[in-house]
């Protein structure tokens, strides 16, 4: 089992910036392919951005590129999201997952999910 506990969420404005974190306890983080995903009310979850178990590889959906970094700290059990140049479109609830098998874009490759941030944007 792993736990993952998302923070960093909040209410700011169009053009800003959140980082978004987080935590993994339970088995080795290390071992865990990571990714973000959001859900804005009355859509399906989406892709966000995802990042190999090591860091070397990352992907992200095209509607945040250029615009969101995702990092890993594996001596920390930490991802994070960084979000830059905020849209009212980016508002939704964000969750990290965790995936033992594949760096991927699908909801299905990912084992583990946390409860979500809230990140709110208003124009």
């Amino acid at each position: 089992q792993v736990q993952l506990v998302e923070s960093g969420g909040g209410l700011v404005q169009a053009g800003g910036s959140l980082r978004l974190s987080c935590a993994a306890s339970g088995r080795t983080f290390s071992a865990y392919h990571m990714g973000w995903f959001r859900q804005a009310p009355g859509k399906e979850r989406e892709f966000v951005a995802a990042i190999m178990w090591s860091g070397g590889r990352t992907s992200y959906a095209d509607s945040v590129k250029g615009r969101f970094t995702i990092s890993r700290d594996n001596a920390k059990n930490t991802v994070y999201l960084q979000i830059d140049s905020l849209k009212p479109e980016d508002t939704a609830v964000y969750y990290c997952a965790a995936a033992s098998r594949l760096l991927s874009f699908s909801t299905r490759e990912y084992n583990y999910w946390g409860q979500g941030t809230q990140v709110t944007v208003s124009s």
